[in-house]
C-alpha cells in the first residue's frame, strides 16, 4: 500500500518545487540586465528570498535583474506571501475545478485554520482582500512615485512596493541597495508602506475577524492577543530606538523632531517582518541591533505572510511564566488557554533557538573576521523572513549563502513543520510510563 504523504511533507514539497522553478527562470539570460550574468547559488538564493518572502539580497534587485526577472521575483513573492495553496486553490476555482477534501485539508493546514469548514471561501477572500488591498497601497505609493520616477517607472515601482510590502517581503527595486532611504522624510511613503507591512503581518484571520465584529470586545482571543502584541511591539519599539538612535549622528541624532520619530516608527515596523529600512542600518548602534534582533524575531501572526515565531506565541509563553508565579491557569481577556497550546509554543521557541544558534555559529565559524553580532542580526533576518541586512549578505561565499538559504526556507514553512515531516506519520502510543521527578 503506497504511503501518504502528510500535509507538513506536502507544503515543503510545493515550497521546493516553487522554489526551484524560480532558480531556472532567473538564471535565463533574459532575466539578467544587459551585462550581467548570474550563478547558480545566487539565482537559488534570489527565488528562496522571494519565495520565503525574505528581502535578503546578494545582488541589487533593482539594478542587476532586467524587467522580466523583477516581474519573475515579484510573482515568486506573491506566490510565497499567500502560500502556494492559496495560489493553487484559486487557479483551480478559475478553470472550474472541484476542490477535493484532501486538498481542502492541505489548505487548511498551509493556512494556519483550526477547521476545514468554508474554507475554500476563506481562500477566495483572502485572495480577493489581497488584491484590494495591494491596489489600494500601489495607487497612494503611484502617487509620489510617479512624480518622482515618471509615469511608467512609478506605476511599476508602485507595485512592486506595495507587493513587497503587504507580503512582508523587504524587496525593492529602488536601485543600489538603498531602500526607501532617499524617502525617509515622505510621510505617505512611510505611512502607507508601514500599514502594508501591518496588515500582512496580523494575517486575513485577524483582518476578517475585525471587518465581521466591528468591535474589540467581540473579537476572537486570538485576534485580541494578535492586535494587543502588534500595538505594544510598534509603540515600544519607535519609543526604544527613538532614545537609543537619537545622540547617535550617524542616523537620526541630526536631524529634527519629525525625521526621528517617523524613522523610528518605521524602523520599529518594518523588523515585523518587512526589510525595509529608511536610514543605513549598518550604523546602529549594538542596542538598536539587539532590540531590532528580538522584534525579528518574533515577528509577525499566525497565519500571515510574516515569518517570526509569532506573537502569539511569545504572548502565550510570557502568560504561562505569569500564571506559574501566580499559581493560576494561564489566562488572559476572561478565557484559559490550554497546555497543549501552551507546549506548542515552547516547541516553537526551542526549535527556532536551535536553528539559530546552529546558524549563528555555523557561519561564525565560515566567516570568522566578521563581527558576531552582525553575523546573529543576519541569520534572525533570515530565520524571521525579515530581510533586513547589516550589508554582509553579499559578502558571503557559497557555503554561507547555503546556511542562510536553509534558515530562510525553514523560517517560512515553520522548522516545526519541517520537523513534523521528517517525523511522518506517527502511532498514538497507547499506555503512559510511570512519571519520574525532576530537580529544576
Amino acid at each position: 500500500m503506497k504511503k501518504k504523504n502528510s500535509p507538513a511533507q506536502v507544503i515543503i514539497a510545493g515550497f521546493t518545487g516553487i522554489i526551484l522553478l524560480g532558480t531556472l527562470l532567473l538564471m535565463l539570460p533574459i532575466s539578467v540586465a544587459e551585462g550581467n550574468s548570474v550563478s547558480f547559488i545566487d539565482a537559488i538564493f534570489t527565488s528562496t528570498s522571494a519565495v520565503c518572502v525574505t528581502g535578503l539580497v546578494v545582488v541589487d534587485t533593482g539594478t542587476y535583474w532586467s524587467v522580466f526577472g523583477k516581474f519573475i521575483i515579484i510573482v515568486l513573492i506573491q506566490i510565497g506571501g499567500l502560500g502556494f495553496m492559496t495560489m493553487t486553490t484559486i487557479g483551480a476555482i478559475a478553470i472550474g475545478k472541484k476542490i477535493g477534501i484532501k486538498s481542502r485539508l492541505l489548505i487548511q493546514e498551509s493556512l494556519g485554520q483550526n477547521k476545514v469548514q468554508g474554507i475554500v471561501n476563506l481562500t477566495k477572500n483572502i485572495f480577493l482582500g489581497t488584491v484590494f488591498i495591494e491596489m489600494t497601497g500601489a495607487i497612494l505609493l503611484a502617487t509620489q512615485f510617479i512624480p518622482e520616477f515618471g509615469l511608467k517607472r512609478g506605476i511599476s515601482t508602485s507595485i512592486f512596493m506595495s507587493i513587497s510590502g503587504f507580503c512582508n517581503a523587504g524587496f525593492d527595486v529602488m536601485g543600489n541597495f538603498e531602500s526607501i532611504t532617499r524617502f525617509r522624510s515622505n510621510f505617505i511613503i512611510n505611512m502607507v508602506i508601514m500599514i502594508l507591512i501591518i496588515l500582512g503581518g496580523l494575517g486575513f484571520t485577524v483582518i476578517f475577524d475585525f471587518i465581521n465584529e466591528r468591535s474589540l470586545k467581540k473579537l476572537s482571543l486570538h485576534s485580541k492577543i494578535a492586535i494587543t502584541v502588534t500595538l505594544f511591539l510598534v509603540f515600544s519599539g519607535t519609543v526604544v530606538l527613538y532614545f537609543l538612535e537619537s545622540g547617535n549622528p550617524a542616523t537620526i541624532g541630526n536631524l529634527g523632531l519629525y525625521d526621528k520619530i517617523l524613522i523610528s516608527a518605521f524602523q520599529a515596523v518594518s523588523p515585523r517582518t518587512a526589510g525595509f529600512n529608511s536610514i543605513d542600518i549598518s550604523y546602529l548602534t549594538d542596542s538598536s541591533k539587539f532590540v531590532m534582533i528580538m522584534l525579528m524575531f518574533i515577528g509577525g501572526s499566525p497565519a500571515s505572510t510574516a515569518g517570526g515565531v509569532k506573537t502569539t506565541t511569545v504572548a502565550v509563553l510570557l502568560l504561562t511564566a505569569a500564571a506559574f508565579i501566580r499559581n493560576k491557569d494561564v489566562e488572559i481577556y476572561g478565557r484559559r488557554i490550554n497546555y497543549s497550546v501552551v507546549n506548542k509554543a515552547m516547541t516553537i521557541i526551542v526549535i527556532a533557538f536551535t536553528v539559530i544558534i546552529s546558524g549563528s555559529m555555523t557561519l561564525s565559524i565560515l566567516n570568522p573576521s566578521m563581527d558576531f553580532i552582525d553575523i546573529i542580526f543576519e541569520v534572525v533576518s533570515a530565520f524571521g523572513t525579515v530581510g533586513l541586512t547589516l550589508g554582509i549578505t553579499p559578502q558571503f561565499e557559497t557555503s554561507s549563502k547555503a546556511v542562510l538559504i536553509f534558515i530562510m526556507f525553514a523560517g517560512r514553512v515553520g522548522a516545526l513543520t519541517i520537523v513534523m515531516a521528517l517525523a511522518g506519520r506517527t502511532k498514538k502510543v497507547e499506555y503512559q510510563l510511570p512519571e519520574g521527578d525532576v530537580i529544576l
